[in-house]
């Protein structure tokens, strides 16, 4: 081995480091561009996700409404044809009890002349 002794200037040796921090500085500018870029993207996917979820649930709350409306019409009608069988019940008893008097009145009348 030898004992050479090897000089730099201090100019260089600075712009070395120099050079070495301007590279580190642009790696990492695109590093913050990648990840900035990945951010946004990921971030419009779930505002996108959100929207369409928003939109499903509106929808939800529309068709339950309908739903709703169709339930409380069908009640309604439900009620309207009970009331109508109560009517015809009563009808068919009252005429079946006007059938038991018109028989024996007839058999009488028939009897008697």
């Amino acid at each position: 081995m030898s004992n050479e002794t090897v000089t730099y200037s201090l100019e260089s040796i600075l712009k070395e480091i120099k050079d070495s921090i301007k590279e580190v500085n642009q790696k990492m500018d695109t590093l913050q561009k990648d990840v900035n870029q990945k951010m946004d993207t990921l971030q419009k996917d779930v505002n996108q996700k959100i929207d369409t979820l928003q939109e499903d649930v509106n929808d939800l709350k529309v068709g339950q409404a309908k739903l709703t409306e169709k339930v409380e019409g069908m009640d309604k009608r439900l009620e309207k044809v009970e009331n109508e069988q109560y009517t015809l019940v009563k009808a068919i008893s009252d005429l079946q009890g006007f059938r038991g008097l018109i028989v024996p009145i007839l058999i009488g009348a028939m009897s008697a002349a």
